[in-house]
């Protein structure tokens, strides 16, 4: 008996935990278990009792199907209600009861409706977050989040900055598009958006009064008086990305708790993407400030010479790499300009920043160079390193204007020798030769000196261009020889010329394969002209 007793409690356990109404009774009509959702139908019933003493016509109908289980399913009333019930059999000849509550009919359309409704939910929440997440742009991700929330979620859409301490930054959307305005208000006048910018949880909806909305947070093209508000925070990362205020007009139904909780899970997604965009601009916004000493200068055409730069980074995504160049004007009329091209060891970001240690340290020597070995001696033993792993190329040019000559001084560490194109097509390698620099401690160098006559030019290149594969069968290097050939055709051209011929014809070999980093400067010597007329009114005419 008390195995029985400890077995009939379990079963009365399992089932009492079941959300919907439901009657376990045996074969002879004694129920055995039921729901506590059946025990509000039937408060008179309990474990042991039978069905006849309590419900009459689902005893019948229980007698009837364990005598025919295809009979149509009965139907009475129960606690004041019409109830349906729908059997399902059970080992040991138990039979459970479900019990329907109205019309079946009615019960299932509800439940396909309120089916659907959370299908198209669904549907909306993954192209809310598709169409979020496809912009890092902070401005479009607010437009984005006002549009959908206005076409799916209310009359109109605000989403509100965060509060920064000085205009209220707002982006209102509707049927007519979406506008944003920076206005001077205060959030706390609001009830329950101050919160909302601070990431507290929402205020529900019926708590608003539609009369207290100041006129700043309606949008324009809202006709009619405001019906029913919600507001709620849009949850970032760590920190709120700001709060969506939604608008329905009096015509319409307040919100629902269902719906609150719709746009809760609406304004999670949108909050991820905002905060994503914030942060993606901040970090643009660093990138940029660090990267603008990173950039190799604009060169432009000085009266005494011309000059003129070029470069390519390995890949074309990326603004800077291991090549550099750099131009430290003369500090006196008759003084000489630096000029510095190099490459680091490396590609990418960490080449970079040794180029912008390279740059500075340079920078800071520039007073001694007329002084090519000794800058170069003090730049070998700044980047030095325990494991000889920060190394770079360099070639210095100091350039003065001298008798109506560009007079050169070069010295290179490592790097591959100047080009000098002269006027007749002849083209000279520098001789000058040194060691790379922060490679060992000693250092030695040897410069020389040359001028340019007008209409010369000497060209300041990094391997990455000689050794830069392509070409018909996309595996042969450019090599020296198709560079010193190219350069024999800029005789007389302008340094702009020159460079600009030199980097097509390098984009023209490599295409889009792979390739390192490039960069040229040229240095001419610039033809002296005037204009000359015949007389007053004929045209003039150049002469070199």
């Amino acid at each position: 008996m008390r195995d029985k007793a400890s077995v009939g409690d379990g079963i009365d356990a399992a089932w009492r935990s079941v959300p919907h109404p439901v009657v376990v009774v045996d074969r002879t009509g004694t129920v055995r278990a039921l729901s506590a959702a059946a025990q509000t139908l039937l408060p008179e019933v309990a474990p042991g009792a039978t069905l006849a003493d309590n419900a009459e016509w689902l005893a019948r109908a229980h007698d009837e199907y364990v005598r025919a289980p295809d009979a149509d399913v009965p139907a009475g009333t129960l606690g004041g209600s019409r109830v349906e019930a729908h059997p399902t059999p059970l080992p040991s000849g138990l039979v459970a009861w479900w019990l329907v509550i109205g019309d079946t009919e009615r019960f299932l359309h509800d439940t396909q409706q309120a089916l659907q409704r959370e299908r198209e939910r669904a549907t909306f929440l993954d192209d809310a977050s598709a169409v979020l997440m496809a912009s890092l742009n902070h401005d479009r991700c607010m437009e984005a989040t006002v549009q959908m929330a206005a076409r799916y979620l209310a009359d109109a859409a605000v989403v509100v900055a965060p509060d920064t301490g000085r205009d209220v930054v707002i982006v209102c959307g509707g049927p007519d598009g979406t506008e944003q305005h920076s206005i001077a208000a205060d959030p706390a006048d609001v009830p329950g958006l101050s919160e909302a910018l601070r990431g507290f949880p929402p205020v529900p909806s019926r708590w608003i009064d539609p009369a207290l909305m100041p006129g700043w947070l309606i949008p324009r093209h809202f006709r009619g008086p405001v019906g029913s508000v919600l507001i709620t925070p849009l949850p970032g990362h760590g920190v709120p990305a700001g709060a969506l205020v939604l608008l329905r007009h009096t015509s319409q139904a307040a919100f629902s708790e269902g719906e609150e909780l719709f746009a809760r899970l609406f304004a999670a997604r949108a909050g991820a993407a905002l905060s994503a965009a914030r942060l993606y601009a901040e970090q643009s916004a660093i990138t940029r400030t660090l990267m603008k000493d990173l950039m190799p200068p604009q060169l432009r055409r000085r009266d005494e010479f011309e000059l003129a730069g070029g470069y390519r980074a390995s890949a074309d995504h990326e603004l800077v790499g291991g090549d550099f160049y750099d131009v430290h004007p003369a500090e006196t009329p008759d003084g000489e300009t630096l000029v510095v091209l190099g490459d680091v060891c490396g590609k990418g970001l960490e080449a970079a920043v040794l180029t912008g240690k390279i740059r500075n340290t340079l920078q800071a020597l520039a007073p001694l160079a007329d002084r090519h070995e000794d800058v170069l001696r003090l730049l070998n033993s700044a980047l030095l390193s325990p494991d000889n792993s920060r190394f770079a190329t360099v070639v210095l040019a100091s350039v003065a204007r001298r008798d109506g000559h560009v007079a050169l001084r070069l010295t290179c560490a490592g790097h591959p020798a100047p080009l000098i194109v002269r006027n007749d097509g002849t083209v000279e390698a520098a001789d000058t030769r040194g060691m790379l620099v922060g490679a060992l401690p000693q250092f030695r160098a040897r410069s020389v000196e040359t001028t340019l006559a007008p209409g010369e030019t000497c060209l300041l290149y990094t391997d990455g261009l000689t050794e830069a594969r392509g070409g018909p069968l996309g595996a042969e290097v450019f090599g020296d020889e198709r560079l010193e050939a190219a350069m024999a055709q800029c005789a007389g051209l302008p340094a702009e010329a020159v460079v600009e011929r030199m980097m097509m014809l390098a984009s023209e070999w490599v295409t889009d394969r792979e390739h390192d980093d490039m960069a040229v400067v040229a240095i001419t010597a610039p033809r002296r002209t005037h204009l000359s007329a015949v007389d007053g009114h004929t045209p003039g005419r150049y002469i070199a």
